[in-house]
């Protein structure tokens, strides 16, 4: 309820009325001692939310009056996550202390492009955006998880349903690049699979294995299966369609219905 009174407190006179306002009260000096706190606290969470993004939006945007409480739930070894309980519910939030926005606006829009297929389960992005002291932060619906991963064979058959439901016109990529765990990835639209498949999926992460471990004979290795990959896909049909494109067994949980639920996605078509 703080956050509403300073809200009030400062917005309830327009410009044009603050001075005759202020003529009206006595100099500050003489302001009682409960105004002054009154005063002083406004001003303070004012500047909080200014300082804090992710309070900004939730208190606006996210149509919370009150954060009840802030805690860790882990987040792997890339990210942090946090937990915010509010009177409007509560909401994930990821921060990085490392890395720009970039990377957070690309798992945004992978989690809208699977959300608006209506197939499976994805927590909905709300808000991307840098952080003062540097780093970033996505904010998203929060999921209560059920006990185990569900149904697997339900998984798969909402897995194709997304498949179906989300097909390219543009041919093979994504409209950004985006990061798998936080390894940068290509995703420049191609006509053809084979190709976007070699040069930005196998071509790219051999390149960076090579710049970053100097092992020649993986590269080598690499080249000469990307010289002879096409035969292996003769009489393959193959249609761009949208892809979770980091699904591993850590990506994969339940809701407290049992329902399947993906995330953390490095989304392209293929």
């Amino acid at each position: 309820m703080a956050a509403n009174v300073a809200l009030v407190l400062l917005s309830s006179c327009s410009p044009s009325t603050s001075a005759a306002a202020a003529s009206l009260l006595p100099r500050r000096r003489f302001l009682p001692s409960r105004r002054r706190r009154a005063s002083s606290r406004a001003t303070t969470i004012m500047s909080a939310l200014g300082d804090d993004p992710i309070r900004e939006w939730i208190l606006t945007e996210g149509k919370a009056t009150q954060i009840k409480g802030i805690r860790s739930i882990g987040g792997g070894c890339i990210n942090s996550a946090q937990r915010y309980d509010t009177d409007a519910g509560p909401f994930f939030v990821k921060t990085n202390s490392r890395i720009g926005p970039e990377m957070f606006e690309g798992e945004a829009l992978g989690l809208k492009a699977m959300y608006d297929t209506k197939s499976i389960r994805v927590p909905l992005p709300y808000k991307v955006g840098s952080l003062p002291t540097g780093g970033s932060f996505i904010i998203m619906e929060f999921i209560e998880f059920g006990r185990s991963r569900g149904d697997q064979s339900d998984l798969g058959r909402k897995l194709a349903e997304m498949h179906k439901a989300a097909k390219s016109d543009k041919g093979y990529g994504f409209p950004v690049d985006n990061t798998i765990g936080s390894t940068p990835q290509i995703n420049t639209w191609t006509d053809d699979w084979i190709e976007f498949y070699s040069k930005h999926r196998l071509g790219y992460q051999l390149e960076l294995a090579s710049r970053r471990y100097g092992d020649s004979a993986i590269l080598e290795k690499g080249q000469r299966l990307i010289k002879n990959i096409r035969p292996l896909f003769d009489g393959a049909v193959i249609e761009p369609c949208l892809l979770h494109g980091d699904l591993w067994s850590g990506n994969i949980s339940s809701d407290s219905n049992g329902d399947p639920v993906i995330l953390d996605p490095a989304c392209y078509c293929k």
